[in-house]
């Protein structure tokens, strides 16, 4: 909450934080500029190529009956296969009886239904993939469960695919999706971190249904970048290796379809600190189909200049 409050903007509303002691049932008020102890790591970087060769066989076979299938690197010893974002199995590296190297194995399902893909069961997970297959795509029959899952990991993997449908300053070399960056003991993933062709940052927060919670969201994880970025740690890290970043603080890019975006988005947006440079993109409701952006939203400087 203190992260949070911090960076709202202090010249359109007076803010106060408290803390209850609930033993004494005291309240003690906090400082908000002071953003207190909590702070911020990152998760290695992977190194895909290495990860993808350990994995060929798995990759290899998932591909021979999902061409189109999308691969993400979860660990060192664990990859996610994905059709539009759905994932429907997985390969880790596990180790066998009377074997002391650890060898691939596919798990696929959900849940308890989840299986480890042998002989028997091959069958099964061939009917599943062809089932996603058929109705996960653009003209897929929205009434499917398949077709309707986890939208906005949908949105995600497109996004990923072609950033500069958002905007031609993004750089496409450059974009990383689900970036792990934990706050004490909450773990939180960013939707998708790039880099504008003049070398900034950019955080890009994805909403696929309308959600209150864009803009503030956005604040946390534009925060923990911004916070790591001051720091040099995203090269340290392993993050966009060979580019130097710019010194500027990142931009924050806020993502929905243009008639799901909530009503009171732009009045929370009012109160976004000036220091935090935002945009809000809505894009056409057949996003699926087709990325495109039909509106764009910066601040209003005079507006964010309110009398205190």
């Amino acid at each position: 909450m203190r992260e949070r409050m911090a960076h709202l903007n202090f010249g359109a509303a007076k803010w106060q934080l408290y803390e209850l002691e609930e033993r004494g049932e005291e309240l003690k008020r906090m400082e908000i500029s002071d953003r207190g102890n909590v702070s911020t790591r990152l998760v290695r970087c992977l190194e895909e190529t290495e990860v993808l060769v350990r994995f060929a066989a798995p990759v290899a076979l998932v591909k021979a009956l999902m061409p189109e299938v999308e691969v993400g690197t979860v660990s060192p010893a664990e990859i996610s296969f994905r059709c539009h974002g759905l994932e429907f199995a997985r390969a880790r590296l596990t180790a066998k009886p009377g074997n002391l190297r650890s060898e691939p194995e596919i798990v696929f399902g959900a849940g308890p239904g989840e299986r480890v893909l042998d002989g028997d069961n091959f069958a099964n997970f061939e009917r599943l993939i062809r089932s996603i297959g058929e109705v996960r795509h653009a003209e897929g029959p929205s009434e499917s469960r398949w077709w309707r899952l986890h939208p906005e990991r949908w949105l995600e993997s497109l996004v990923v695919k072609n950033i500069c449908a958002l905007d031609d300053q993004l750089d496409p070399r450059w974009c990383y999706s689900q970036v792990p960056a934990f706050s004490a003991s909450d773990r939180a993933m960013i939707d998708v971190l790039v880099v504008t062709r003049e070398s900034r940052l950019a955080v890009v927060e994805l909403k696929a249904d309308e959600d209150i919670h864009l803009p503030l969201q956005g604040i946390d994880y534009w925060s923990r970048v911004a916070w790591h970025h001051a720091r040099g740690e995203f090269q340290k890290f392993g993050y966009f290796a060979g580019r130097e970043l710019s010194p500027q603080p990142p931009q924050l890019v806020m993502v929905a379809p243009a008639l799901r975006v909530h009503p009171a988005t732009d009045t929370l947006l009012r109160y976004v600190s000036p220091e935090i440079d935002w945009v809000l993109l809505g894009i056409d409701e057949r996003w699926r189909k087709d990325l495109r952006v039909v509106f764009r939203k910066r601040p209003e400087r005079d507006l964010l200049k309110m009398a205190g």
